[in-house]
């Protein structure tokens, strides 16, 4: 499991009305707002447009470092609005991290190494899950989850329950596949499983001949 980055912002206490918005955006300015479970009133702040582009790859994975008015503050951006036309965001929504609240995230999943039945049999590798949703304290955030298939062979998966999770809330199932070995294209299943059988038979029989030969 890959460790959450951390990344710094400022942010600059802001009005409220709309023609005060219309002006920090006109100043590439985002309009955004500060809240959580221990936040007794939230804050209304702007942060610089090209500083929260940076960080909106992964964001949820990202704890950010948010200092306003000399406070620092332990974030992770919750929700981003877009402006329809220009695609700029408009609005963003960061929540204070509590060590005593957990948090719901959508973290992606890696791949990692060759798996085995595709370098020798010719397999495929499929992966029909790329994010695992899960609660969380904020100790035991996690930016990504990985998976080596290295070992896996054609007709091999890797599922939800394989992944270490100490600490960790799946929400979606753990009998979810994250990652499969298809057979080579054209080919079934069985065919390559019969095909190792036979390989084993064979092999079988020349050993017994040659040891009646001794």
């Amino acid at each position: 499991m890959a460790k959450p980055e951390y990344v710094k912002l400022e942010g600059t206490p802001r009005e409220t009305s709309k023609k005060a918005n219309r002006e920090l955006r006109a100043a590439k300015r985002v309009p955004a707002v500060l809240y959580g479970p221990e936040v007794q009133e939230n804050t209304h702040f702007s942060i610089d447009e090209l500083a929260l582009e940076k960080i909106l790859s992964r964001a949820q994975t990202k704890v950010q470092e948010l200092t306003i008015d000399g406070k620092v503050y332990k974030t992770l951006l919750k929700r981003t609005e877009f402006d329809p036309v220009t695609d700029r965001p408009i609005h963003a929504d960061f929540y204070v991290l509590s060590d005593r609240h957990k948090v719901t995230l959508r973290v992606p999943i890696g791949i990692r190494g060759t798996a085995r039945g595709v370098v020798e049999g010719g397999g495929r590798l499929f992966q029909p899950m790329k994010f695992l949703r899960i609660r969380v304290l904020p100790e035991n955030i996690v930016a990504e989850f990985e998976v080596d298939v290295t070992p896996l062979q054609i007709g091999q998966s890797f599922h939800v329950s394989d992944l270490e999770l100490d600490g960790i809330i799946p929400l979606d199932s753990l009998n979810r596949t994250i990652v499969t070995i298809r057979p080579p294209k054209g080919q079934l299943l069985k065919d390559v499983i019969e095909g190792e059988d036979g390989d084993d038979a064979e092999g079988t029989e020349d050993s017994s001949e040659e040891t009646s030969e001794k």
